[in-house]
């Protein structure tokens, strides 16, 4: 069982940024090496504390047998990791999906390539029972440190019971758990059932929430067990969201951990209306006004407009913008200039050669 060394623990729980990695591509939807490999070093140019690769946003296709990149963008992202020579603690997390089988295989392939955290997709799971789902996650956890993944139903996840989450919670080598159920209710089940486990002080929670961003990083849950007042607060992110404009969303959670450390009322109410802008940026991008269709194709054109894609193809050809979403897109972009990280970029690709 590999364990999360000390040092990255601390990290984890201290919360940081980190970016799902998307995929680029060339116009004949192969692979572009050098875009790819620069996504990455911006990334840690930004001052993100971690990357999710292998994940939703690089693409699930990648695992299909005539596309066979899995591996190659875990072994380029680790790659970069490396050369890069980062004087502090950085998260390699990569995503890991599908049955037990294919999961404990894509486990051990992060393993060889140096990840030290999976991030479990339950989705695809439908037909399975809870109980089935969690002997699946004790075979993952054995390899490799488990980042949970609550995921909508919209795009793929399931809802889950609150017996579910404790359960999940009680098994070692569990690190964290990315919540993105979009739903109050839900995310309420996941946070009231860590608390009430006895490894509360030991998995970190990070937001997914990505219509909830800034509220969720904000707000402390409170529960009572057993006579005794336990709580726990999202710490960090792990967001395709924060895989634009990286180098503002690690400024914005600085700004959160002040807020919460002494703000004044002030710099509360300031952050919860940055948090609505935060949202609106993320509906022009994720595309909800359409079920969520052109959420991938939305972080590609952000990430294109600013020079960091050549252009926003996906490896399927249906996944394209929705109708209105660039003109959406360009509204946020005038409408918050403060939450846009052009400037940063513009330097980062002058200096950053490929």
């Amino acid at each position: 069982m590999n364990k999360l060394s000390k040092e990255l623990k601390q990290h984890l729980l201290q919360g940081t940024v980190i970016p799902a990695h998307p995929l680029a591509l060339k116009a004949d939807r192969s692979i572009d090496e050098a875009k790819q490999r620069q996504l990455s070093r911006y990334y840690m140019a930004s001052g993100a504390g971690g990357i999710a690769i292998g994940v939703h946003s690089t693409q699930f296709e990648i695992r299909d047998p005539q596309i066979n990149l899995y591996e190659t963008v875990l072994k380029w992202a680790a790659e970069e990791i490396v050369a890069v020579k980062l004087d502090k603690p950085f998260l390699k997390v990569a995503g890991i999906c599908g049955p037990t089988l294919q999961a404990k295989a894509e486990a051990q392939l992060a393993v060889d390539y140096g990840y030290d955290m999976g991030l479990l997709s339950m989705g695809g799971l439908q037909a399975w029972t809870e109980a089935e789902i969690l002997q699946r996650v004790r075979a993952v956890a054995a390899i490799i440190p488990v980042f949970g993944f609550y995921l909508q139903p919209s795009v793929g996840g399931r809802i889950f019971s609150y017996d579910f989450w404790k359960e999940f919670a009680e098994i070692e080598n569990v690190e964290a758990i990315k919540c993105a159920s979009f739903n109050r209710y839900q995310t309420l089940d996941v946070m009231r059932a860590v608390a009430q486990s006895s490894r509360r002080n030991e998995i970190a929670m990070y937001t997914g929430n990505d219509d909830n961003i800034v509220a969720d990083l904000l707000t402390t849950y409170r529960f009572e067990v057993d006579g005794k007042i336990f709580e726990k607060e999202f710490v960090g992110g792990l967001l395709g969201h924060w895989a634009v404009y990286t180098q503002k969303a690690v400024e914005l959670l600085a700004e959160i951990k002040a807020c919460k450390s002494g703000g004044s009322a002030e710099d509360w109410s300031r952050l919860l209306t940055k948090g609505v802008e935060v949202t609106d940026v993320n509906a022009a991008m994720f595309d909800p006004a359409h079920h969520f269709h052109g959420c991938i194709p939305g972080m590609h054109e952000m990430l294109r407009s600013q020079g960091l894609l050549d252009g926003i193809w996906c490896l399927n050809p249906k996944e394209v913008l929705s109708e209105g979403q660039v003109e959406e897109i360009d509204r946020v972009h005038q409408a918050y200039p403060h939450l846009n990280d052009d400037a940063f970029v513009s330097e980062f690709l002058k200096n950053d050669k490929i």
